[in-house]
Order: structure tokens, then sequence, then C-alpha cells
């Protein structure tokens, strides 16, 4: 029987409230890192947790009310200033904060949690009596990327004291993101995991160590509910009276059409009537799009954590700025880019940052700045991770493909360096010659990349040697309904996203041409390859293409040839049941009821092809 029986609506209620404040603890204490003379900053915090308390209290959570008031019991000294602020304590108030998002994990469950661990009490406990001081010697250096994209030289090693977990707080609706372990000073009391709480040493999918209760859940299920602003719920009712208006309307006009009248009049106001009641259903699609929208900075306010960590386990000094934080997108599609995202950061730090003393070496400030924007354009909105790191050598991307036998060495020798650069994205690829806690396994670009596709969009990577790299991402605004170009072959139609396409231009077969036996179209200096849709998909020519699609995935541009057109639509994309046809993302209905394919371009593409200008033109003699 669940602990909570008739409290399920307020459980819930205080779920979403407390996990929210404490994402904005845990982000507010890295910001306190930085600024520990920030009292305002301190009182939020403070406040942050007294709130927590007090719902615990009244669910008579008795074991989440005891920590929660010895941390609070902390941050008090702190805002008092009976105590200063130094690493250790922080340390030890990061566990505090993860084991409270655990004890979260467990209320959810409609089960009371388990009380804290003695040793982390005991932790609290001791910062409170003062007893532990900051360190009086330097830390032991961190362990470096092996051999990664710059090339760093091996660094030994150290023996670490015990690890224990840092959970960042996970996003509503999505996958909890790995526990990353933390170096424990050498004058803090012994630490995590005591016994009871055993930690696995098994690594993940992500190819990360952590330390984790045997019975703990990786995942957690989907959120089926989200916040809405009333002013929006508003607008979808007006417009829902306004649409019922209209069709009444239309009902009266039918009725008159079925009894002969169909003078000039009629017909005129039949005709504004339809197009009264288009624009009315493209305002309620808008709106009730809108209602899906959610700030991406819900997704943001995770990364803060990870990062401080990260680099704490890693021995840097990074800091993360964020911007765009207000900007919405679809909320499908916010749970669906956490483990891109959380893999770009994760990279970020690891591969792409260097060390303090290197980077002071290079004249570098010792503290790197990542950072992390979004931004809507248009109807695209793009993502950016950016760093100022050592940045990636195309060279040693080639050696290493080459090394793990993911390309030919000629093929590799003929890619240009931004196509090289692309070679991360390769399943298997890696840097590094050994498999850290972070990094190593070759799937976290794969994962990305994959991710990325599946949500319609594409990722560029532009890096300079020794400056920094900038990895954007461009994502359609929402997944619900898509635009789409509506090509044919034959008399077959095709949809192609909207996002892909450049251009139409006309084929006439005096203007292809063959190089390196690939048939090629020159377009504004541009040598561009020429693939009919017929020859990708298998389809029989019974005439030339007439027409070419000038597309630009995130691999390449090309040409694709078609037989003709059908318009511009926005359409709503059904999946295949039981079915996945290479090459087919799914298939929509037509105005006329016909059925359309909605082609997976990313997937075509990546099938080598190669045809002549024989093959494009050998039926048009």
């Amino acid at each position: 029987m669940s602990a909570f029986q008739g409290m399920e609506e307020i459980l819930q209620d205080f779920l979403t409230e407390a996990s929210e404040l404490l994402s904005g603890v845990d982000n507010k204490l890295v910001e306190l890192e930085r600024h520990p003379e920030d009292k305002k900053l301190l009182n939020e915090i403070f406040r942050g947790f007294h709130t927590i308390k007090g719902g615990a209290g009244f669910l008579n959570v008795s074991e989440l009310v005891s920590l929660c008031h010895l941390t609070e019991s902390l941050f008090d000294k702190l805002r008092n200033g009976e105590m200063q602020l130094r690493a250790e304590t922080m340390d030890v108030i990061m566990e505090a904060t993860g084991v409270v998002r655990e004890m979260f994990n467990s209320l959810a469950k409609s089960s009371m949690p388990a009380a804290a661990d003695p040793a982390l009490l005991a932790a609290l406990q001791a910062v409170l009596d003062g007893k532990i001081e900051p360190a009086t010697t330097a830390p032991a250096p961190a362990p470096a990327a092996v051999q990664d994209a710059a090339a760093v030289p091996d660094e030994a090693q150290p023996d670490w004291q015990k690890l224990y977990d840092a959970v960042a707080p996970p996003l509503p609706g999505t996958a909890v993101v790995t526990p990353l372990p933390v170096p424990v000073p050498a004058q803090a009391p012994p630490k995590f995991p005591p016994e009871g709480r055993r930690a696995t040493d098994q690594p993940d999918a992500e190819g990360m160590r952590v330390g984790r209760r045997d019975n703990d859940k990786v995942a957690v299920s989907a959120e089926s509910t989200i916040r809405i602003d009333t002013t929006r719920l508003d607008q979808v009712l007006n417009l829902s009276g306004e649409i019922g208006l209209a069709k009444n309307r239309l009902n009266c006009l039918r009725t008159d059409l079925l009894h002969g009248k169909v003078d000039q009049e009629t017909m005129r106001e039949l005709d504004q009537a339809v197009s009264h009641l288009d624009l009315l259903v493209g305002d309620l699609q808008n709106a009730v799009m809108k209602t899906r929208m959610q700030p991406v900075g819900r997704l943001f306010q995770k990364y803060p954590r990870v990062v401080r960590d990260l680099s704490r386990q890693l021995g840097k000094q990074i800091d993360l700025e964020i911007s765009g934080e207000e900007t919405e997108l679809d909320k499908t599609m916010i749970e669906d880019l956490n483990d891109p995202l959380i893999h770009l950061v994760r990279n970020a730090v690891d591969h792409g940052i260097e060390m303090p003393d290197e980077r002071l070496a290079q004249g570098k400030p010792a503290k790197s700045v990542l950072r992390l924007t979004a931004e809507q354009i248009g109807d695209h909105i793009i993502l950016q991770i950016r760093d100022d790191g050592r940045g990636i050598r195309p060279d040693v991307l080639r050696r290493k493909a080459v090394e793990k036998g993911l390309i030919e060495a000629e093929a590799a020798a003929n890619l240009d360096d931004q196509e090289a650069l692309k070679l991360i994205f390769l399943p298997g690829f890696s840097t590094k010659d050994n498999i850290s806690s972070v990094s190593g396994r070759g799937v976290g670009m794969d994962v990305v990349k994959t991710n990325i596709q599946k949500l319609n969009g594409r990722i560029e990577i532009k890096s300079v040697v020794g400056e920094g790299s900038i990895f954007t991402i461009y994502l359609p605004l929402t997944l619900a309904i898509l635009p789409v170009l509506v090509i044919k072959v034959g008399t077959q139609p095709f949809a192609v996203p909207l996002s892909l396409v450049r251009e139409i231009i006309p084929i006439n077969p005096e203007d292809v041409q063959e190089v390196a036996g690939r048939a090629t179209m020159i377009i504004r200096n541009e040598v561009l390859p020429i693939r009919s849709l017929a020859g990708m998909i298998g389809w029989p020519m019974d005439k030339a293409p007439a027409y070419g699609v000038l597309l630009q995935s995130s691999v390449r541009s090309f040409v694709l040839a078609v037989d003709g057109f059908v318009g511009r639509d926005d359409v709503v994309i059904k999946p295949l049941e039981d079915i996945k046809p290479k090459g087919i993302a799914g298939a929509t209905l037509s105005g006329d009821g016909s059925v359309v394919l909605v082609l997976d371009m990313e997937q075509l593409i990546s099938e080598p092809m190669r045809e002549t200008r024989a093959d494009l033109f050998r039926l048009a003699a």
C-alpha cells in the first residue's frame, strides 16, 4: 500500500515544486562558489531549502526533514558569517542536495525515503562544528585526457580517495543524468559510499563508471503533464469558439446549396466562409503548438552542476555561461535533447578544455569559459556549445579513424579539414587510447548525431586549433507539424523536409558534367553531385529527371533529381507500424487523401552511390 494513501495529488504538487526549487538551489550553489560574498544569493538558497523542508514536514517525511534541517543550519551559519564557504564545505553541501534528489525519487514511487547515510550526516555535523579545515597542500593532479584530438601527453592518474555521487538535477520526463564522481580533500572526514550503499563499478551506456545503489533505476517514466500559461489556453478557447461559429455558417450555406441556391452571392459567401475557416484553423494550430512550447532553460538548469562536478574531478577551472534560457522549444524535443547536450558538454570539459598549467603556458587565462546558448531564428532553434580550449586537429582525427578501421587510408587522405571533423560522429570513434570514467568508448558523438537526426535537425562543427571549438545544433521549432516540399517520382508523391531545401533548379542535359565518375552540376561556382531520388529508393525510372532540388544536409550539399513537384505543405508525420523501409521516416496524407511518404534524407545519402551522366540520362536519348 502507498505510504501516501489519499494524498497523491498533494504529493505530486510537492514534488513538482520541490524539484524546481532544488534545481534552482543547485545552480545558485554553483554561482555562490564563484561569489561567496553574495549574501542575497545565500538568502535565496536558504529560502529554497526552507520551503522544501516545510513541504516535507507537511507530508511527514521525517528523514527528508532531518537532512534538510541539518543542511539549512549550515546555510544559516554561512549567511550569518559564523563560517566561511570553502571547497570542502561545498562538496558536502552538494552531496546533501544529491541525496535530497534521491529522496524525491523515492517519493515519486509513493514510498517513504530511507534515512540519509550516517557518513553524510556526520560530514554535515563536522562542517557545522568547524572540524573541516581548508587544504594546506596542493591537490593531486587530475587524470588528463589521453591522446585526445590535441594530442596532449599522458599524465599519471593519481590515487584518488573515495569518490561519491554528485547527482545532476534531472529534467522531469528524461533519463536521469549519470552521477559524476568528485575528489574529496585529504582533510575531509571519510566519505562515500559507506556500508549499505555499495557502489558498483560497471560502465553504463555512456561509458561511465558510477557509484549507484544496486536497486537504483537509471531512467524515469516520461512526464505526462505540462505547465501552460492561462493566456495561451484562453486563446485556444476563443479560437475554438470562432471555429464553432464558422462551422455554423458553413452548415447554413450547405443547406442553401442542397436546396439549389447556387447564385453568385451564395458562392461568394461560401468562398469567404472557407477562407475564414482556413485562417482560424491555422491560428488554432499555432496556438495549440504554443501550449507545448517550454523554455529551454528547463534543460539548461542542470548543466552548471554537471560542469562544476566534472571540472573538479578533472582538476580544471571552468566557468559555464548560459544565455537564451527563455527560448521556447517543443516539450518532446527538450526531453530528447538531454543526451546530446550532456555528451557535448562532457566532451568540451574533458577533451576540449586544457589543464590550467597548459593554458597558462599558451598565454591563456587558467580559467576557461564554456558557453551554452539558444536562440530562435525564423522557424528554427539554434543551440551552440562553444569552448575556448585546444580545438580539434583534423590530422589526428584522420589518423585515429584509420587506426580503428573506420575508414580507409585513401579515403581519409581525400577528406578536407571540414569533412575530417565529421569523423567524430562515426560509431566507435574516439581519440582516447584508454577508457576513463568520463569518455573513451566511442559512443558519445554517435549518440549525439543519431538523436539530433531523429529530431529532424543537424549538427555542424567549427574548430580552430589552439582557440576552441563550436558545436551548433539546428532544430525545427516543433515536431508536431513538419513543413515539407512535396516532390514526385513518376506519379508517386514524396515529401522532403523543407529545412533541407535551399532552391529548385531545372536539369538540362547540357548543364550536367561528369567528374570522377559522378554526374555533377556547377551552381554558383560550386561543383555539386547529382543523385536521382528514383535511384536512391530503387524506383523504376521511365524518363530522365527534369528538376533538381538543392539540398543541404548535415553531411553535404547535393542536387536531388526528381520528375516534378506538387508544392509546399505542412504535414503531420505518422510512423509506419511494424515496418521501416530504408529512407522512409513515416507517412502523411495529402489534401486529396492520397498517401505521401516522408523521406529520411540523412539515411538515404548515407548509402554509397555513384551515378554517372549516362545513368541519369540514359532514357532521354
